[in-house]
């Protein structure tokens, strides 16, 4: 059952030093001839998998969905509700960059349906924006929270960062202040990783690259989880926030390992069991779709072993964590069978808690979450 949909924008108007993502300078990039080729795809894929109910969230992200003109976007999202079936109650986010949407492109997502934005805002200091290479200034935030809520798109994500280069504990207050005071529903905040092919993973080669020691960065994500249940967010992942009732629907598909579509240079799709990759450099995607082909580079089938896995250390991201009769109910086999001693001994570590039906992340956990993850790769 696919039920969300994921559509790629990889173009950007400015790159970030920590972005390892799959995007491209939008200068002199053949944008309109992208879109017509995304569209291509979806026909193609719902050729070749046809929908088995209606589609009940999409995402639109990047790169910079905004960075397209408003004629450019609005065709895409046409793409979107004329290949897809869409559910009534659809949640329909698109990222957007503050400063990168004004009045005219505001109005024209909510016209063409969008009910959700994911902002892009980091941080709200001045410097730390520079330090990222970030393109907008702490005020376009409120601005573009302002401009959506005009033009009637109410339900509002933003993205924070900490662990940023010479980033304190007194900026990281400030910033978590200053974010928690928008009329917003939801916050999803995470630390830096520095990845490979990105300015800052240069940096931290060559030792230029200052960053809060590991105690610091826990500081922060403990002062975070304090501060933002005290402004009435409910922590419900390891990363993310929300108001109640206003959980990422589109996120929890990934989170509860469900299947989706994914659309566009370098997306991700999980369809009848398979996962495939498409191909990231826009050549490659381009040229697969002008030669009528679907524009995968890798194509796996997931086994049973590696569903439960990932059933695991995917559901194991929410604060809920997972239901043991709901596991044995889809792979008709008992947590404990499948992992023998690693719930006890995660448990026994005081990383892992029992309760009603359910196994769930630790406060101690929540700090620990990779090393409670990895406990879950079987291996051959």
């Amino acid at each position: 059952m696919t039920k969300s949909l994921y559509v790629h924008v990889p173009f950007c108007e400015q790159i970030c030093h920590y972005c390892d993502f799959n995007k491209f300078f939008l200068q002199n990039q053949p944008v309109d001839e992208y879109i017509d080729l995304c569209n291509e795809e979806m026909k193609k894929t719902i050729e070749s998998f046809p929908a088995n109910e209606k589609v009940s969230t999409i995402y639109v992200g990047g790169g910079t969905p905004t960075s397209l003109s408003t004629r450019q976007l609005e065709r895409l999202l046409k793409d979107i509700k004329r290949n897809f079936q869409i559910n009534h109650d659809v949640e329909f986010t698109v990222e957007v960059n503050p400063g990168s949407a004004e009045e005219e492109k505001m109005s024209m997502l909510f016209e063409m349906g969008v009910n959700r934005l994911s902002i892009g805002a980091q941080t709200f200091d001045e410097k730390l924006l520079k330090a990222i290479n970030r393109d907008h200034h702490p005020e376009d935030v409120e601005r573009t929270v302002q401009l959506s809520r005009q033009a009637g798109i109410t339900n509002l994500s933003v993205d924070m960062m900490f662990g940023l280069p010479r980033q304190t504990m007194a900026q990281w207050k400030d910033s978590l202040k200053a974010v928690c005071n928008l009329p917003i529903q939801h916050i999803s905040a995470y630390s830096l990783k520095v990845e490979e092919k990105t300015v800052f993973y240069q940096l931290l080669r060559k030792g230029k690259l200052p960053l809060p020691d590991q105690e610091d960065e826990a500081r922060m994500y403990e002062y975070m989880l304090k501060e933002l249940n005290l402004k009435g967010f409910h922590h419900y992942e390891i990363s993310n926030f929300a108001k109640s009732g206003f959980e990422s629907r589109h996120n929890l598909t990934y989170w509860d390992n469900e299947e989706y579509y994914g659309i566009g240079a370098g997306a991700h799709s999980y369809i009848q069991g398979v996962r495939r990759a498409n191909h990231g450099p826009l050549p490659k995607y381009m040229k697969a779709l002008k030669n009528n082909q679907l524009p995968y580079f890798e194509e796996h089938e997931v086994t049973l072993k590696e569903k439960m896995e990932e059933q695991m250390f995917m559901g194991l991201r929410k604060l809920n964590g997972i239901s043991l009769s709901k596991f044995e109910e889809r792979f008709g086999k008992s947590v404990y069978t499948v992992f023998p001693q690693v719930i006890e001994n995660l448990k026994n570590e005081q990383l892992l808690i029992e309760a009603e039906d359910r196994v769930k992340l630790s406060e101690k956990g929540l700090l620990l979450g990779n090393e409670v993850f990895e406990k879950f790769l079987i291996g051959d």
